[in-house]
């Protein structure tokens, strides 16, 4: 992208806007090489990842990425075979591998629902067994802690015994010259990393012992008595030790981290990635942004709805004020915005919300706006401000024309073209023919392009040229106020007499200006009066109209609804009285049923029987069929699935209860079916439902649902609630516990994070009083640290 249109838009002024939501100094190195691009397939994967973390965060996700410090300087260090590590950076790098951990795995915990924010989460390596190595073994600050290893400890025991001899027999040396007046004070220091006394100057040779130095006055000395000049350098042979074992735990740790760099430094660069990527996040929550839209290749587009410029948004939110959004649409037909207007009314303004907006989709960033679709832009070009400058000898026009010049020799048919106040700074009409020219060799070129202009050349032929469409910016005729609303179809007027008139210029310079001007230009001020006010009028009633047409489908929808309900409830009443019905006439089938099973021996008889039974029952049934549609005109006709009949399935038949299993499907499109004890011969028709088989295809009944119980492949689960209330917390974790103590796991891992420590003392309290949890403490810096506990379950 042009450098100098990026300084224009103030793109480096966004980015720094945008680094207000990045969490440390990982992602403010990402966001300072951020640059708009024109890699088509990183532009959509990007955004498809800043989708899915808007989501995230969305659902109250949030990365432990806060309180990090860039320790690519040591992890450089690492690479050079020999450099140790000190405390500091490795506690600094230990944080860093704790935070990396608990971010990969928040980021695997949703595959299906986050699958590219899962698969940054895969590219983190495994810190676990590494931070099992090396953690509590460097404390916070960055000392190495006392269990570092065995000898430290002892030689720190060893070492704090004996200073405790040494203050005792500095003490009896104190309480046994307390009374020569020798001592300066009574207390003990150091001097030179040795214990010491102070001694007054003048009764030096009073006190047998090694000067160790004297106070600024000259006045008290720091003597050793001899008595402690032993103890003392045992001291330090031990302290030389303790020292001698912490550089070598230093350097084993660090061999430790060398064995790894490579895995190191690439988490840093993707901690880095995910910060900024969740700081774009957090920047289109706070300004209501979408994520952006690119049209396929070769396509021409400029289309914002609602856009707003976010630094002006910024700005104006704190003022407690709102930005007057724009929308416009260009493309390969209309693809040349000539924006006129008056003066302060937010041309300039508009023209940049669009170049800024185009800079941000082409680095991947949300867009303040409803709706954003652009092109590829090979190049933002714009013309815009101010460009003189006395060193270079550059008047206004001169440095209007040599931008322009620059920009001509370098544009293409995919750049964006800005052009604030074509034509300026000279003459008019010689101003307008050369803008005129200009604006038609963008054109010409298929560049989309938007300028600004006072000067009636441009706005006419905006008016008669195809693929150049005029704008203007709104102007209150009553008020003498700028609107700031973008309107396109006709140009504006520029207003300056009228806006001099509120600014307050004398009367009588107004009326004389008024009188200046030609008949030509005051008609022509007057014709765009009146045309503006027309489309506003037009405006207005194409409002009203598109409300009438709402308000009058949802009087339609309303009435179609009302109408259902009648009808559905005269339905159900028929079908209610036609159940009860069929059901008077199965019991009395049923009883003819038994009487001649009891009279009649021949089963054939029995079928014959059945067969008049099933008949009449039709008969009837289509008797009522009939009266149900008479009673129903205007219903529409339910169209039935067709049902699936195969030898061997079990099947309803229409006013049996009773079910039946098919025994074959005859020729002629009837069905043998066996109906308890008897076998029947039946249509089609008479089948109305087939029950689902016993075997893989069998479904459950209606209102019954089917969840298995609980599964725990491996020894060690755990839970995340990280960002959830307590009290929804507490109730996850005790479902979770008992889903635990039926699977039999013996521990459990429970994510809750840092934060101010509510979640974790409610999740304590919790496990004290939960009936499946044998013990729990915190977890080990390998597991989460204070940001996780462990529970242990009984047997």
């Amino acid at each position: 992208m042009n450098r100098t249109s990026s300084e224009i838009l103030e793109y480096q002024e966004l980015k720094a806007l945008v680094g207000r939501y990045i969490a440390g100094p990982l992602g403010r190195h990402e966001l300072e090489r951020l640059e708009p691009s024109v890699d088509r397939a990183w532009l959509e994967q990007s955004l498809a990842e800043l989708a899915e973390a808007i989501e995230f965060n969305r659902l109250g996700e949030r990365l432990p990425l806060t309180g990090l410090v860039d320790s690519t300087m040591a992890v450089s260090k690492l690479r050079i075979e020999g450099a140790d590590l000190d405390g500091r950076e490795i506690a600094d790098l230990i944080t860093f591998l704790d935070r990396a951990s608990e971010t990969r795995s928040l980021l695997l915990a949703s595959p299906e629902q986050f699958p590219l924010l899962h698969k940054r989460g895969e590219a983190i390596a495994d810190f676990r067994g590494l931070l099992r190595d090396v953690g509590g073994k460097i404390n916070p600050n960055g000392t190495v802690a006392d269990d570092a290893s065995v000898a430290l400890r002892r030689l720190r025991r060893d070492i704090e015994k004996q200073q405790r001899f040494i203050h005792e027999s500095l003490e009896r040396f104190l309480r046994a010259h307390r009374d020569e007046g020798v001592l300066q004070e009574e207390y003990v220091t150091l001097r030179n990393d040795r214990y010491v006394v102070p001694v007054v100057a003048g009764q030096r040779r009073r006190v047998d012992g090694v000067i160790h130095g004297a106070s600024g006055s000259g006045q008290t000395l720091f003597v050793e008595p001899l008595e402690t000049i032993d103890l003392n350098n045992e001291l330090v042979r031990l302290t030389e030790e303790e020292a001698r074992e912490v550089a070598r735990i230093l350097r084993e740790i660090t061999e430790r981290l060398r064995s790894q760099a490579a895995e190191i430094r690439a988490a840093l660069g993707i901690v880095g990635g995910l910060d900024l990527l969740f700081a774009k996040a957090g920047f289109a929550s706070a300004f209501d942004c979408v994520i952006p839209k690119f049209m396929a290749e070769g396509e021409r587009r400029l289309h914002i709805k609602q856009a707003r410029h976010p630094l002006l948004q910024d700005v104006l939110r704190r003022k407690g004020s709102r930005v007057v959004p724009v929308s416009l649409t260009l493309d390969r037909n209309l693809r040349t915005l000539l924006i006129s207007g008056p003066n302060t009314g937010g041309k300039t303004v508009s023209m940049k919300t669009a170049g800024l907006l185009v800079l941000m989709a082409q680095s991947a960033m949300p867009v303040p706006a409803d709706e954003a679709e652009f092109s590829l832009f090979d190049q933002v070009l714009a013309d815009v401000g101010d460009n003189q400058s006395i060193e270079q000898s550059l008047s206004t026009f001169s440095a209007h024309i040599a931008c322009i010049k620059d920009m001509i020799e370098t544009a293409t048919p995919d750049s964006l073209i800005l052009l604030d106040e074509l034509g300026r700074a000279t003459d008019p009409e010689e101003g307008g023919a050369l803008g005129v020219a200009i604006l038609d060799h963008f054109r010409t070129l298929g560049c989309i392009t938007l300028a600004s202009t006072h000067l009636l050349a441009l706005k006419v032929y905006g008016a008669n040229t195809p693929g150049v469409l005029n704008a203007s910016m709104g102007f209150d005729d009553a008020t003498l106020q700028p609107t700031y609303v973008l309107r396109t179809g006709a140009p504006g007027k520029s207003a300056g007499i009228d806006i001099a008139t509120r600014l307050g210029l004398p009367t009588f310079l107004i009326e004389r200006a008024r009188a200046a001007m030609t008949s030509q230009e005051r008609d022509l001020s007057n014709f765009l009066n009146e045309l503006h006010s027309q489309i506003e009028k037009t405006r207005k009633l194409e409002i009203e109209l598109r409300d009438k047409i709402a308000a009058t489908d949802a009087r339609e929808k309303q009435l179609e609804r009302d109408w259902e309900k009648r009808e559905s409830a005269k339905l159900r009443e028929l079908e209610q009285r036609f159940s009860e019905l069929i059901a008077r006439f199965d019991e009395q089938a049923k009883g003819t049923i038994e009487q001649i099973q009891h009279q009649v021996e021949s089963r054939k008889a029995v079928e014959q029987a059945a067969r008049r039974v099933a008949k009449t029952k039709r008969e009837l049934r289509e008797q009522l069929d009939e009266t149900v549609r008479a009673a129903l005109p205007e219903a529409a006709p339910v169209e039935t699935p067709k049902l699936k009949v195969e030898e061997g399935r079990r099947v309803i038949i229409k006013g049996i209860r009773q079910p039946a299993r098919v025994r074959r499907i005859l020729d002629d499109g009837s069905v043998e079916v066996d109906a308890g004890l008897m076998k029947m011969r039946i249509g089609l028709d008479d089948i109305q439902e087939v029950l689902p088989g016993t075997g893989d295809d069998a479904k459950l009944p209606k209102d019954v649902t089917y969840q298995p119980g609980p599964r725990w492949d491996v020894p060690f689960s755990e839970i995340n609630i990280i960002g959830q209330r307590a009290e929804e917390a507490c109730d996850e974790v005790e479902r979770f516990l008992d889903r635990a103590a039926m699977a039999s796991v013996e521990r459990v891992r429970i994510v809750h994070g840092h934060g101010m420590g509510i979640l974790k003392r409610a999740i304590n309290d919790l496990l004290k009083r939960n009936p499946h949890v044998a013990t729990h403490y915190p977890a080990s810096p390998g597991e989460g640290g204070s940001g996780a506990t462990i529970a242990e379950l009984k047997g």
